[in-house]
């Protein structure tokens, strides 16, 4: 209860004095007792973070104005840098600061009214990175044709790996897997994804230094699966952007659903949907390129039968031509004349060596025995020179009779059915000769003949099939 006022002016102790620390210390008791915990809605102005790394800065509105500190343990927590203009939720305590009698707020917390705190930090550092050239388009590395060893840094246990696995098994049989296990929420959350990036570009230059073509990798997809914005929230830290963009490895970035964006997004050479999508741009031109490879293995081999068949049709059709039976014919009557001209050749020299016997005999009677002999030797000698010359003449010109023969004959062969036939194929003919070209006019019961490189057959048709 409150003393009489009047009492009180006869109390020494009342009438001494306080020093300005001491009624400075128990004023800050007073506001510390009443104000141990409290929630202040302002506008930030003079915003200043010191060296030290603590924040100072004022919470004002339009009829006065509050001076508050966070310190550098407390704002570490905070997920947004504060700037002027900015409308805040405060939650802290009442103090004074002695030294010039002025009380403050000390910020245990911090939150931006109409945004959340998340999407502000997330603007803040896209923002900032931006303005270093993080992402830039031109830092941007084209993903290899044919990538044949995956790094995945993610979660073991998540649906995402299950995902990734699943989808290029499906896609592809020689893309491999290395899975650099990790957490993708919660605190410590973002540098262990940091350090399994880190971990998997080691593992790939320590492959490349010792010539390991087989353990090299040729991307990186980096991600999970959908969430909340809390959830995703790893993948929106600065270290996790600058351990993507300083990958020796091309990085996919695959967080959360098509709707959802991280900073990593942002960092990497490509963004997928999600880790499916990932999988799928991973595997999709081996895909591709072996579908293309089908599509034209099959055009040939088409392509190759089609020829092959027209081919064997002008063959048969030409083994079926009257122009055969010509050469033939032709080829006979080439025989028959050089066989006259060798009989009458042979006729020739007979009827030759005849008369001239002859003429050697009536010489001989004409003669005297001395004569005779002379005039005989000296014929004889003329006889043998004559006929030596002419059986030479003869023999040139049967030789070169037996050689226009052989060229004529090899040059009918070229062309003769025979060929053909002795290849396997058969000339088939009705009771009547003529050459069979379809089954159209043939019934069951007529008699075939089927004319063999080396003699005939006669059959009889039991069943006609396919009439053309």
């Amino acid at each position: 209860m409150t003393r009489p006022i009047l009492m009180s002016l006869f109390d020494e102790t009342e009438r001494r004095p306080l020093t300005v620390s001491e009624l400075t210390s128990q004023v800050r008791g007073a506001l510390e007792g009443r104000f141990a915990s409290l929630w202040v809605e302002g506008e930030i102005s003079n915003f200043r973070a010191a060296a030290s790394g603590h924040w100072y800065f004022t919470v004002r509105d339009e009829a006065a104005q509050l001076r508050a500190t966070c310190f550098r343990g407390v704002n570490s927590r905070i997920r947004f840098r504060p700037s002027d203009g900015l409308l805040v939720r405060v939650r802290g305590r009442m103090t004074v600061y002695e030294p010039r009698g002025e009380y403050e707020l000390i910020v245990e917390a911090l939150d931006p009214v109409g945004a959340g705190a998340l999407r502000v930090a997330f603007e803040q550092l896209k923002e900032r990175l931006a303005a270093e050239g993080l992402f830039d388009e031109a830092l941007k590395r084209e993903l290899p044709v044919l990538p044949r060893r995956v790094g995945v840094v993610t979660s073991p246990t998540g649906a995402a790996v299950r995902d990734i696995i699943r989808t290029i098994e499906r896609r592809t049989r020689t893309v491999s897997i290395l899975l650099a296990p990790t957490r993708v929420q919660g605190e410590g959350a973002s540098a262990e994804v940091a350090r399994a990036i880190g971990a998997l570009n080691e593992h790939h230059l320590r492959a490349v230094a010792e010539g390991a073509a087989d353990e090299q990798l040729d991307v990186i997809i980096v991600g999970r699966g959908g969430g909340s914005s809390e959830d995703l929230w790893a993948f929106n830290a600065e270290e996790v952007a600058r351990a993507i963009r300083a990958s020796v490895v091309p990085v996919i970035s695959a967080v959360g659903h098509e709707t959802d964006f991280t900073i990593a997004d942002f960092a990497a050479d490509v963004r997928a949907a999600t880790p499916t999508a990932a999988a799928e741009i991973v595997a999709e031109r081996e895909d591709e390129i072996g579908g293309y490879v089908e599509r034209l293995t099959h055009g040939l081999v088409n392509a190759a039968r089609y020829r092959l068949l027209a081919e064997r049709a002008r063959v048969q059709e030409a083994a079926m031509s009257p122009g055969f039976d010509e050469v033939r014919m032709r080829l006979r009557v080439a025989r028959e004349e050089l066989q006259d001209v060798r009989c009458r050749l042979e006729n020739r020299a007979g009827d030759l060596s005849r008369a001239a016997r002859r003429r050697l005999d009536a010489a001989v009677r004409g003669l005297s025995p001395a004569r005779m002999a002379s005039a005989a030797s000296r014929a004889r000698v003329r006889l043998t020179v004559g006929g030596a010359a002419l059986e030479a003449a003869a023999r040139a010109r049967l030789e070169d009779a037996h050689t226009r023969l052989a060229v004529a004959a090899a040059a009918l062969d070229a062309m003769s059915p025979l060929a053909v036939l002795g290849r396997g194929y058969a000339l088939a003919q009705d009771e009547r000769g003529r050459v069979l070209r379809s089954t159209r006019g043939v019934a069951e019961g007529d008699g075939v003949r089927l004319r063999l490189a080396s003699g005939a057959l006669r059959c009889r048709v039991e069943r006609v099939e396919g009439e053309n």
